[in-house]
């Protein structure tokens, strides 16, 4: 009852805008939403959703038309690690798939692994290791949206992949792709998590994305993922990490990242 609640107060504040993508924006990568902003709704005034409490993030829900199409940003996200229940974290995504979301942006700002990864690189998601000991999907599961065993063999599209990669190199956007690792935080990995990190596969490692990008994909969204590598992780690097570090990482890469996301909103 409470997503379908949460569904008419939103079409009442944005007159039925009926959104074919979604995008969470990442820590210190809001400026696109500010940029084509056309309604905002503030996190707090929405039902069922939470305030957002970490630095880099407006917290406000986001409608918009880029190069064409409709598109939904989330200016800021819900994180597990600020105390919210893994389903209050993934919420926006069943929001947004029931107000007509057919492809899913998810962004984040993200620990390098990958020794050839620099900071203010850009990364496409290949796949995803989910090491935060959590999934969304656990408790009943809704038939309406999606299966109760659903295939993850490829989370992340991969003709979308190709697409992101096809319009970097046009754009002469150094674009890294790999895989993402999902720990809870909010402390950062030590180097010894970071170096099974290493060993398991993963190229980049953070916070987020993971179980927005397993939600999206069970309610048959199609998902891109962006990662920002703002720094390298533990290990990896002999400097210490701070979320100012990461704030400051972002706005160097923020400039090629809206080039990017928005050529890629062009062709979908």
């Amino acid at each position: 009852m409470i997503l379908e609640t949460t569904v008419e107060y939103i079409k009442e504040k944005t007159g039925n805008f009926i959104p074919e993508i979604g995008i969470i924006l990442g820590s210190g990568l809001g400026e696109l939403a500010d940029e084509f902003c056309q309604t905002a709704i503030p996190y707090a005034e929405i039902p069922g959703f939470e305030a957002s409490t970490v630095s880099g993030h407006k917290g406000r829900l986001v409608f918009a038309e880029i190069n064409g199409k409709k598109v939904v940003m989330m200016q800021g996200r819900f994180h597990f690690y600020e105390g919210h229940s893994i389903q209050k974290v993934v919420y926006p995504v069943k929001v947004m798939k029931k107000l007509g979301v057919k492809t899913l942006i998810v962004t984040n700002a993200a620990g390098g692994v990958n020794a050839e990864f620099k900071p203010a690189d850009l990364m496409v998601i290949t796949d995803h290791i989910n090491h935060m000991g959590v999934n969304p999907l656990i408790g009943p599961n809704d038939d309406s949206m999606g299966v109760r065993f659903p295939d993850m063999s490829e989370v992340y599209t991969a003709e979308y992949i190709k697409l992101a990669e096809n319009i970097a190199k046009k754009l002469g956007i150094e674009l890294q792709k790999g895989v993402y690792m999902a720990f809870t935080g909010p402390s950062y990995e030590t180097p010894a998590e970071v170096k099974m990190a290493r060993i398991i596969g993963a190229d980049a490692v953070g916070m987020s994305t993971v179980p927005e990008a397993v939600t999206a994909s069970w309610a048959g969204i199609k998902v891109i993922g962006l990662s920002c590598i703002c720094n390298s992780a533990a290990g990896v690097s002999t400097v210490g990490l701070s979320h100012e570090d990461v704030i400051e990482a972002a706005a160097k890469a923020k400039d090629k990242f809206k080039v990017l996301v928005k050529e890629i909103i062009k062709e979908l």
